[in-house]
């Protein structure tokens, strides 16, 4: 496992916005790498990158959003961008790739998932994955945290230094 230290983006709902830090809509719906029931923080490494999964397939009809950044100094990380690292670990690019959406709605266990559920097992904090939306960049990567707070040893912790962000929800209702 490595040490990841740099910004990652991520966009928000504006209504979450209050939430900056919170895996809870991934754990109330699942995703590509994480089963209903296990919070997630999906992160992109840059700007672009996290406009291209927020939009996946949507670009012509780009909703609003919050992006955030965030400071990362993290450990246990795993790259998985990196094909000795999968060789490695026994992953193959196909259960990165999988059609997670497919599978699980026809009531089977994504490959993916089970990846992440294993990783998490061996005390895995996080992966760097490389993008899969369809307008992202080749050169594209995520972070998904499955562990994280504002402190090291898995900061993952929002970059809000002026208090822009709402503290609670009422200002959207």
């Amino acid at each position: 496992m490595a040490h990841f230290q740099g910004l990652v983006f991520r966009a928000l709902e504006p209504v979450f916005s209050s939430s900056p830090h919170s895996g809870g809509g991934a754990k109330k719906c699942g995703g590509r790498f994480n089963p209903k029931g296990v919070a997630a923080l999906y992160t992109s490494l840059t700007e672009g990158g996290v406009l291209a999964e927020h939009n996946q397939g949507f670009s012509h009809r780009p909703q609003p959003k919050t992006i955030c950044a965030y400071e990362v100094d993290c450990e246990d990380i795993v790259d998985l961008t990196d094909g000795k690292e999968c060789s490695r670990l026994g992953i193959e690019f196909n259960d990165l790739s999988c059609g997670w959406e497919l599978i699980a709605c026809t009531g089977g266990t994504p490959p993916s998932w089970a990846l992440a559920l294993r990783l998490i097992k061996e005390g895995v904090a996080g992966i760097i994955i490389p993008s899969f939306a369809i307008n992202a960049p080749a050169s594209g990567k995520n972070i998904v945290f499955w562990k994280w707070s504002d402190m090291p040893p898995h900061q993952v912790k929002v970059i809000d230094d002026s208090g822009r962000l709402p503290h609670n929800r009422s200002s959207w209702s």
